[in-house]
């Protein structure tokens, strides 16, 4: 049973003996696990009250990691001052494209987001937790963490042993150490989406990454969900795809046809990658007695896009600063408060906007071509669509403030109820294949611009 469901009993005032053995040994306030984007970002925003932070990282620094490395308003807003994003490219034009047909490209005046490589952006904002203050090492590997046993001296420590037997002690701990979190199955993360991306990282002659520059291509894939992408950064082109775990082989094909229709396939990648995202489950817990999840060991990232990095940072900076309150308290009564108090914090804002984009992954799974209209031919859902990119609004926030886009919400979710019905009721069913040839050309043919 996690500490945070038992008794103020459990965690009574340390004894001399206790502080004793303690004191012996270097406690941490905060030791956070992963220094990744949520990681890095919960370092440092506990590092700069002054805390003794321990920042540990198994690989070694700078590390690649898939992604697509799309930087976001939200993603902006939270990162630490004075931060200096290492764009590769400035995105000012979009293509879409409906697994390939209805092509158009929508285009601004001013950014959409920015594009960074992740080796480059995630050693930044290590180097930002250092100078607040936060120690770091690399290359070791956290077993586990244990709250009770022989490891732990007394109530208010937490024991982290490295593989090889060293233990660490701290007041509390932030697992941020990616989607197969060992932080997160003590915690008990709960998952109910996991979608497999794969990437290719393709370096080009000057006169193809001249054409790519800043403009992306985003194309609604052919498998419910699925969608691939196309982010320039220089001399290098970033293509993936992404969809439902268990349709791997289909998610191979639609990635090498993908950089085929994009004439891409001469090009040889420099690096080919394959990561697994996790969505939490809502009833999933963030913390256990003094530990707290965040990012990816949480299961934070929007559902619709799977987009993470802003999930990363922002989770990040609020574990920071609920581990500081959860290392100051003296017993188990204030340490669940101080949990509870980040879980709320976490549920009100990712929450909100996960369980928008979760609604929209559903519509989008069975309408994409509904979307790719709405995208390319109605300025208000493009609006919209720019609003969130340059960090203007949420997903949570449009539907909460904008009645229209209520509206659409709630009509998409009747559709969605109905169709389930019908899909229940014992009556002949319809040909998918026309259903789907119907679904495809509800986007209509454009040319490019706007």
């Amino acid at each position: 049973m996690s500490s945070e469901n038992s008794s103020a009993d459990d965690e009574n005032p340390s004894t001399d003996a206790e502080n004793a053995s303690t004191d012996d040994m270097r406690v941490w306030d905060v030791v956070v696990v992963g220094a990744g984007p949520a990681g890095a970002s919960a370092a440092y925003a506990a590092a700069v009250t002054g805390r003794r932070v321990l920042l540990l990282e198994k690989a070694e620094l700078p590390r690649y990691k898939t992604c697509g490395g799309g930087i976001i308003g939200p993603s902006r807003d939270a990162l630490p001052p004075g931060f200096e994003l290492p764009f590769r490219d400035r995105v000012y034009a979009m293509t879409f494209s409906n697994n390939g047909r209805f092509t158009r490209t929508r285009r601004s005046r001013q950014m959409l987001f920015g594009l960074i490589n992740r080796p480059e952006f995630d050693q930044q904002l290590v180097e930002h937790a250092q100078k607040a203050g936060a120690e770091l090492r690399t290359g070791v590997t956290v077993q586990r963490v244990e709250q009770h046993g022989s490891a732990v001296p007394d109530r208010r420590t937490v024991a982290v042993v490295l593989q090889g037997g060293e233990t660490l002690l701290a007041r509390s701990v932030v697992g941020a150490d990616g989607s197969a979190s060992r932080i997160g199955a003590h915690v008990g993360v709960k998952l109910d989406q996991v979608d497999l991306g794969l990437e290719a990282e393709i370096p080009v002659p000057e006169t193809v990454a001249e054409d790519w520059k800043g403009r992306v291509l985003i194309d609604w894939g052919p498998m419910p969900g699925s969608y691939g992408w196309v982010f320039p950064k220089g001399d290098t082109l970033t293509v993936g795809v992404i969809s439902a775990r268990g349709e791997g082989a289909a998610t191979k094909r639609y990635l090498e046809d993908f950089i085929g229709r994009l004439g891409l396939a001469g090009f040889e990648p420099s690096i080919s990658s394959g990561h697994l995202t996790r969505c939490r489950a809502e009833d999933s817990p963030l913390s256990r007695g003094r530990v707290l999840v965040c990012g990816d060991a949480a299961g934070l990232l929007e559902p619709w896009t799977r987009e993470g990095i802003s999930f990363a940072l922002r989770s990040g900076r609020l574990a920071g600063e609920w581990a500081v309150r959860i290392a100051e308290a003296h017993d188990a009564v204030d340490t669940r408060r101080q949990a509870l108090n980040y879980a709320f914090a976490i549920k009100a804002g990712l929450g909100v906007e996960m369980s928008v984009g979760k609604r929209m992954l559903t519509v989008f799974e069975r309408r994409p071509g509904l979307f790719h209209a709405a995208l390319t031919g109605f300025r208000p859902a493009w609006r919209a669509f720019t609003d969130i990119t340059r960090g203007r609004t949420t997903l949570g926030e449009l539907v909460r403030t904008h009645p229209m886009a209520q509206r659409a919400l709630t009509a998409m979710d009747r559709r969605q109820a109905q169709a389930q019905a019908q899909a229940q009721t014992p009556a002949p069913a319809p040909d998918a294949a026309a259903a789907s040839a119907a679904d495809s050309a509800s986007a209509p043919v454009a040319e490019e611009g706007e």
